[in-house]
């Protein structure tokens, strides 16, 4: 383990990563700088002034060479290279994401539980969504970031990590678009680091999702994402995202060309027990929402999302498949 004298604000090094994030990434940064040692942004072609502003207030500012396909992967490994040319000694790094802004005091939380817990890798606290009521997109992401703190497989990708621990675990697969934290985290824990999330709040998020189409895109992503890393690591004894790309050529192709194909001889009733499996899907999922505590259109919201989820999911997966079969490079697939 690294032990250094240097005082609690010294030991904590920030790598901001963004793309035309505007008001968000002024944010992000201005509570980077307020308690980090060393803050690096990261800028993937940005054509709003976001690496300038970032000169604006000292930070190391690397724009990526857009000869190579961009992703938040790639974004936080050559991050962490930059930094590492400017602050090599700093023990303790906090990535975070452009519309994020960190929390006050998060910094020496995160820090402490390093100090007292040696087996933690990676720590992290509670996203929550800067304007929850502002769309129905906007809540359900805020419910999606809800959960229980204490030992995770995954820290999502705004977190704490001690330096060496990066380096030991070779940093993110820049190949991987999307989880990649899930990835990256999967290679930490094997490693024998346990991957923490504390009760409180680590950063403020805005999705700023105001359109249908911007969440079907972003659920496209994630079926994509789970594909690519399934294919990875879903030969493991954890068999990572293998469960939910089953669930989705279940539920979003196989079901339903089961149906179609049954319904001229069920006189559509396979169509109607189809739309009753759903029904039933959106009511366990709507009674695990009130069991969490929330609200009666809270858990409305979740469990609409969570059950149509799948076919844009389904898409993703099929995307997937179409660039592995034709060999072509994993290229990051944008919602907004």
């Amino acid at each position: 383990m690294l032990h250094m004298s240097y005082e609690p604000e010294q030991k904590v090094a920030v790598v901001a990563i963004g793309r035309n994030e505007g008001d968000r990434l002024k944010n992000c940064l201005r509570s980077a700088i307020r308690d980090a040692r060393t803050v690096v942004y990261v800028d993937s072609g940005s054509t709003d002034g976001s690496p300038d502003f970032a000169r604006s207030l000292n930070c190391h500012v690397l724009e990526l060479n857009p000869s190579r396909p961009f992703s938040a992967a790639r974004a936080r490994n050559e991050g962490f290279a930059c930094l590492m040319e400017h602050a090599p000694d700093v023990p303790f790094i906090q990535f975070l994401d452009g519309d994020c802004d960190l929390v006050e005091g998060w910094i020496q939380k995160g820090m402490s539980v390093f100090m007292e817990r040696a087996e933690a890798g990676i720590v992290c606290g509670h996203v929550r969504e800067l304007y929850p009521q502002k769309t129905i997109y906007n809540k359900l992401c805020d419910l999606e970031w809800q959960q229980f703190p204490g030992e995770v497989r995954s820290s999502g990708g705004r977190f704490m990590i001690r330096t060496e621990i990066f380096r030991a675990a070779g940093g993110f697969r820049a190949d991987v678009i999307a989880a990649e934290d899930d990835e990256f985290c999967l290679r930490v824990r094997r490693l024998g680091w346990k991957i923490l999330l504390l009760d409180a709040e680590m950063a403020h998020h805005d999705i700023a999702m105001t359109r249908f189409g911007e969440w079907w895109r972003r659920a496209t992503r994630t079926g994509h994402a789970f594909a690519q890393v399934a294919a990875l690591h879903g030969g493991t004894e954890e068999r990572y995202f293998v469960e939910d790309c089953r669930r989705i050529w279940i539920w979003a192709l196989l079901l339903p060309l089961l149906a179609i194909c049954l319904a001229p001889f069920t006189f559509g009733l396979s169509l109607l027990a189809l739309l009753c499996a759903y029904a039933l899907q959106f009511a366990r999922s709507f009674r695990r929402g009130l069991q969490r505590g929330w609200q009666v259109r809270e858990a409305s919201i979740f469990s609409f999302f969570t059950v149509i989820f799948k076919f844009p999911a389904l898409l993703g997966l099929l995307e997937y498949q179409r660039r592995q079969w034709r060999g072509q490079a994993f290229t990051i697939i944008e919602y907004k």
